[in-house]
């Protein structure tokens, strides 16, 4: 007689689904990744000086070493950002890691001047991976309402990598030599991979159709006149010669035929409709502008210091390194209170900072000493760390996934054009006020007007910063699209089961659902119909028959306490009565 088999465990059971990626390692793989960006910049100023001796070369040669990193971050950050968009940020930003450690290498092992530049611009391009797509990811690995702490983590990360690459860069010049500050990023690089590829969740690439179409002959033009702009700002050392208006010149014509390309492009590698968007548009100009103050710290800095001041070195280099370290400091702080209080709302606090710090550094009197200069200047950067991570945070969290990494590599650009044209156009305002073009030897009175003068301009172009975020991205607006995305919680557990069409449209129409019926139910805020989705009339059509429940509801609860005050009233007439007409 056949006995029915028994299952085994094996056969009964359902293999285990494979484990989530951990969100605080795959933030720990973005963060590092913000950090290398950021030292692949700072790390090799300190360095020039011995390349010229090593290689035999004039300042202007070596100088290459930082122009063919930042040329290379600079003008293709927005055509890589759109490459993940296209092809996965996941895998992208891996080969990005991956380019930037054997960069390294080759910059530690380059026999000759030239081969270092080269490994440098190669570099570069592996930091535009790093910068562009590390903060499209945020997106990606946390929900929205910790968006803001995350951007606070990464802006931090980036201002620590600041901080430390001209000290630790001074460090291993003076020790091992100048090869280490390279061969030291390769393992850096390495823990980097490792820690995406095991924590970084898979990002869909677009079909085919679409990644055939990348926009190739947009890209090189684009390329190309940020390069011209970005040569034209760097080159001449502070002065502005012929070489310079000749290559303004050409970025502006091959910037008018990259827009012409554009428009006419089937698939262009930049949406020139995108820009009608207020916050976007706003988002981009306040960003360069503020770059463009920033830089006015490190410009004026150094010669306020040491000529006004009197202070040597040692001491100049250490209360310049404190603005970076502040940054650093607040920067997660500035996260969570932009998740808390409204990103947009933080956007205008962090202008505001900056303005009031701005201010004080154009009124301040050459007595206060070093204290007297610091106290502004913490003010500066803390206001800056608050509007880069809350501006960031307002400009990337409204988008579709697949347009984060190409307006990620936008944001970053217009931050690194602002800090180009503040070198130049800051250096320029103080020069001219300080009435000398020897900053080195001028007097120290003079070197004060100029410190003076040089912010009373930085506070006008935060001005012009507040009035341009101000118009565009009211503080409400940031808390109608956030509290809908809290309110709708509970229904992104249902929706994970359905299509992905689905899961998009259901996600457009509920948000306006819970946009519009939060203020019919006392959350009293305007809809922005400029920012109205598809679920409007719907939303609408709830919001008013939410309105008319609660109409009828308070109805009821009136007639009810209108009762009870009658009960009131006659209970004790009727245990008066009673008793009489008993007898």
């Amino acid at each position: 007689m056949l006995q029915p088999t028994r299952a085994t465990p094996a056969a009964t059971t359902h293999a285990e689904p494979p484990r989530p990626p951990s969100a605080r390692w795959a933030l720990a793989a973005l963060a590092l990744s913000m950090l290398l960006a950021a030292l692949g910049t700072s790390i090799a100023n300190v360095a020039l000086p011995t390349l010229a001796q090593e290689f035999a070369a004039s300042f202007q040669a070596v100088q290459w070493v930082v122009l063919a990193y930042l040329l290379a971050v600079t003008t293709l950050i927005v055509g890589v950002g759109r490459l993940g968009d296209l092809f996965g940020r996941r895998g992208m930003l891996l080969a990005g890691i991956a380019l930037f450690t054997l960069a390294s290498i080759g910059c530690g092992v380059a026999p000759g001047l030239g081969w270092l530049i080269a490994a440098r611009a190669v570099q570069g391009l592996g930091a535009a991976f790093l910068l562009a797509l590390s903060l499209a990811f945020v997106g990606e690995v946390v929900p929205p309402e910790r968006t803001g702490s995350a951007m606070g983590l990464l802006g931090s990360m980036s201002a620590l990598g600041t901080a430390l690459g001209p000290s630790l860069g001074g460090l291993l010049v003076a020790g091992p030599g100048w090869r280490a500050i390279f061969l030291l990023q390769a393992p850096l690089g390495l823990l980097a991979w490792w820690l995406a590829r095991r924590n970084l969740p898979a990002t869909a690439a677009r079909s085919g159709a679409a990644r055939s179409g990348f926009d190739l002959a947009g890209t090189l033009l684009l390329a190309l006149a940020l390069a011209a702009y970005a040569l034209a700002m760097t080159l001449g050392r502070g002065s502005f010669g012929p070489l310079n208006l000749a290559l303004i010149l050409a970025a502006a014509c091959l910037a008018a035929l990259f827009v012409q390309v554009e428009r006419r492009s089937p698939s262009p590698l930049v949406r020139l409709a995108m820009f009608r968007e207020a916050t976007l548009r706003a988002g981009l100009a306040s960003s360069a502008l503020v770059s463009t103050v920033i830089m006015a710290t490190m410009v004026v800095g150094p010669f306020y210091l040491s000529r006004t001041l009197a202070l040597d070195a040692v001491r100049v280099g250490l209360l310049l390194s404190l603005g970076p370290l502040v940054a650093a400091l607040t920067a997660v702080p500035a996260g969570r209170i932009a998740d808390r209080f409204g990103a947009s709302r933080m956007t205008l606090a962090g202008l505001g900072a900056m303005a009031a710090g701005a201010a004080a550094l154009a009124l301040l009197p050459a007595t206060l000493g070093a204290p007297g200069y610091l106290a502004p200047i913490v003010v500066v950067t803390a206001g800056y760390a608050l509007f880069q991570t809350a501006n960031n945070t307002t400009v990337l969290s409204n988008l579709a996934p697949d347009q984060r990494g190409f307006v990620s590599g936008l944001l970053n650009l217009s931050r690194n054009l602002g800090l180009i044209t503040g070198a130049s156009f800051m250096g320029a305002v103080f020069t001219l006020a300080s009435s000398t073009n020897d900053l080195a030897t001028a007097p120290p009175i003079a070197v004060a007007m100029g410190m003076r003068s040089t912010f009373a301009v930085a506070a006008v172009l935060i001005v012009v910063a507040l009035g341009v975020t101000g118009r565009s991205r009211p503080a409400a607006a940031s808390e109608h699209l956030a509290r809908p995305e809290q309110r709708m919680a509970g229904f992104e557990a249902v929706g994970e089961e359905l299509p992905v069409g689905a899961r998009r449209a259901g996600a457009l129409v509920g948000a306006d659902i819970a946009a519009v019926a939060g203020g019919a139910v006392g959350d009293r805020r305007e809809i922005d119909p400029a920012e109205a989705g598809p679920g409007v009339a719907v939303a609408t059509l709830v919001a008013g028959r939410a309105r008319a429940r609660a109409g009828v509801d308070r109805r009821r609860e009136r007639r009810k306490q209108r009762a009870v005050g009658r009960q009131r009233f006659i209970a004790p007439v009727v245990q008066d009565v009673e008793p009489r007409i008993e007898r």
